[in-house]
């Protein structure tokens, strides 16, 4: 928001609450940009904002699932499948150009030695909610958008990581649970596709201002393992543990449960759930950032060292902050 408005754009953003504590009370009052209350289900009072509107944004998702919790697998795909439909459907006939937030696990996860996936791959493995609810939302706008002949970018990044977010993410849950010691005794076998939103930001604007459609990955040019992410927090601070080593698959099972366990001991969130761990192991994350670079101009200009210095220092700010409301 405050990068379009800096740009001279008029910016109106939609969030689901203007009196709802937690998130939206940390939207700091923005010149140019008019905060609005959306249901995304609401379909006539997305489609009365959307008037006057040149360019969507679409980046609502649902990725809250962990076992345990009160959201279900079908809750998040439903949210976020429906989601995309209604903003396609609101841009119908009166908005330019959609520029819609996909993710790069909407793409498949590669077995070492196989050439990375491109922009026309698309993930089959739905065995991690978060997987499928990303997937079929973006297959979802697509079909809508040819129906009804709207102009549609979608973006694939990486793991969003970076400074000023207000809560965590399950890319920032990682880094917490990293900085927490997650990984004191090993690290598995997972690559990390870290991409700085400061990117991501720069990607969304490129796509919505140069004239291309179809998907675009945004990723950085190499993916680093969980274990090389630790040793650069280390570096960084070298009161984050390093993981030692890389665990053998075959440990792979034990995972969720140290997770757990090291969330219990020291109040950090859970990410390595038995789903994702199962997904990960054998396979990494390996995609290729050729057409951004080449379409959209688009490269990584953050380092992954900086990125992650400035997520770490987000979280202890907001870990300090949730210390002091106790």
């Amino acid at each position: 928001m405050r990068a379009l408005a800096e740009r001279g754009y008029q910016v109106r953003a939609a969030i689901r609450s203007l009196g709802e504590t937690g998130r939206d009370t940390a939207l700091p009052p923005i010149p140019g940009v008019e905060p609005v209350e959306l249901d995304i289900h609401d379909a006539d009072r997305f489609r009365a904002l959307c008037d006057q509107i040149d360019i969507l944004f679409h980046l609502a998702a649902s990725h809250t699932y962990y076992p345990g919790t009160r959201a279900t697998e079908e809750d998040i795909v439903a949210d976020s499948v429906k989601g995309a439909e209604t903003a396609i459907r609101a841009a119908a006939r009166q908005v330019r150009k959609v520029v819609l937030t996909s993710s790069l696990v909407a793409v498949p996860l590669r077995v070492p030695g196989e050439p990375p996936a491109t922009e026309a791959d698309w993930q089959t493995d739905f065995s991690v909610p978060y997987f499928r609810a990303r997937t079929e939302s973006e297959r979802q706008a697509w079909d809508l958008a040819d129906k009804y002949a709207v102009e549609l970018v979608t973006l694939l990044p990486g793991a969003v990581c970076g400074p000023g977010f207000s809560r965590g993410t399950p890319s920032t849950d990682v880094i917490e649970g990293i900085l927490c010691g997650t990984l004191r005794f090993g690290a598995p076998r997972m690559t990390f596709p870290i991409v700085d939103m400061r990117d991501v930001v720069r990607g969304h604007i490129l796509a919505a201002e140069k004239p291309v459609n179809g998907r675009f990955i945004l990723c950085g040019d190499s993916f680093p393992t969980l274990r090389e992410i630790s040793q650069r927090m280390h570096g960084i601070d070298p009161a984050v543990p390093a993981a030692p080593y890389t665990l053998p698959d075959f440990m792979g099972p034990l995972l969720p449960y140290l997770d757990w366990l090291n969330s219990k001991l020291h109040d950090s969130p859970i990410s390595l759930t038995p789903d994702v761990v199962e997904a990960m192991l054998g396979r990494q994350f390996n995609a290729s950032n050729a057409r951004a670079r080449a379409e959209l101009g688009w490269a990584p200009e953050f380092t992954i060292t900086q990125t992650l210095s400035d997520t770490m220092d987000t979280i202890r700010q907001l870990r300090r902050s949730a210390r002091r409301k106790a």
